[in-house]
């Protein structure tokens, strides 16, 4: 899996590249662990993410819940596979999907 970061003050884009599963997650959870400390808002790039397991949905739950507490985190360019997952689990009620 590739992160690409760019932070434009308060605000940080991860876009993420392959697969967020039980091998990568670890790293992305590291980087939002690392960035979050001065950020108000958080999206999520998935347009080149082709899956993503439980491991990626813990991480996504724990960046959710720490952006709650001080701003607002979205989703964006999710592909059908990966929404699917969101529909399926009711992450799709949880994360604000654009």
């Amino acid at each position: 899996m590739t992160i690409i970061k760019e932070k434009n003050g308060a605000e940080l884009k991860i876009s993420l590249e392959g697969r967020l599963d039980t091998m990568t997650a670890p790293e992305l959870e590291k980087e939002l662990k690392d960035r979050l400390a001065d950020v108000n808002t958080l999206t999520l790039d998935f347009e080149k993410l082709e899956y993503i397991s439980s491991a990626g949905l813990r991480v996504l739950l724990s960046a959710q819940k720490a952006m709650n507490a001080k701003g607002t985190m979205k989703v964006v360019h999710v592909n059908e596979t990966v929404m699917e997952v969101f529909e399926v689990t009711g992450f799709s009620d949880i994360l604000t999907i654009e």
